[in-house]
């Protein structure tokens, strides 16, 4: 099945389970701390910045937006991200560092986010969903701390949830253009990507390159995603399923 084409009501259910099975598990063990490498901690402050927030402005579009079931999706997304702020900020205090206040390349990315409507908004966040994409795959895959791969790893199982769920309300905010202006809001998508990836791989190189991950393939992987991921937003709306 297609997640994409999950109704609202679906996406709900499904953040909801995910809460109850989150509070099921419970926490990872904090208290067996955490050897982080010093390249690793500056990466991942930078990261606790960027998924820190209280996701008003977000929220507010989206009730705007008419549909409260969608609106009610987006609060529980806002709560998965607010969750990972809150695991990285104890990730790092299990490893004796503490947070930053702020990062100016979060601030960048807030600052265009608010300025735009809902559609341009998502837009700029599905730039970071899909550069964390790779990243956390990176902490999960080559951090040598089992602490820093099991929170890297919860972090990415929902990531990965979060980009169709994004892609869903992007296809039917660009449904009403015309083909050559979806074609060109693609490839606009995913020339702002290709740059936050490099961004991301400079800035990050160091913990990149602790983790074994080139920042050249950094970049690659990421824009590697991009095809597909623009196609699905940018494609025409497929009819959804009776009872999805």
């Amino acid at each position: 099945m297609n997640v994409i084409n999950w109704r609202y009501e679906t996406w709900v259910r499904e953040f909801e389970a995910e809460r109850e099975r989150r509070g099921a598990v419970g926490d990872p063990l904090w208290s067996l701390g955490a050897a982080l490498d010093p390249a690793l901690v500056r990466s991942l402050r930078k990261f606790q910045v960027g998924e820190d927030g209280d996701g008003s402005a977000l929220i507010g579009k989206a009730e705007r937006a008419g549909d409260p079931v969608y609106a009610g999706a987006v609060r529980l997304f806002v709560a998965e991200e607010q969750n990972h702020a809150r695991m990285l900020a104890l990730l790092l205090a299990a490893g004796g560092a503490g947070t930053l206040s702020g990062h100016w390349s979060d601030a960048v990315f807030v600052r265009l986010r608010r300025l735009m409507g809902l559609r341009m908004e998502l837009l700029v966040l599905m730039v970071a969903e899909v550069a964390a994409l790779r990243y956390y795959r990176a902490v999960r895959d080559g951090a040598a701390d089992p602490l820093a791969s099991e929170v890297a790893g919860r972090i990415l199982a929902d990531e990965e949830r979060h980009v169709p769920f994004h892609c869903r309300r992007l296809r039917e905010g660009f449904a009403g253009l015309p083909a050559p202006a979806r074609r060109a809001v693609a490839g606009g998508w995913r020339i702002l990507l290709a740059g936050a990836a490099a961004l991301v791989a400079v800035d990050h190189g160091p913990a990149l390159r602790h983790l074994g991950v080139r920042r050249r393939a950094f970049v690659a992987e990421t824009v590697r995603l991009s095809a597909p991921l623009a196609a699905s937003f940018t494609s025409a709306p497929a009819r959804t399923p009776t009872g999805v």
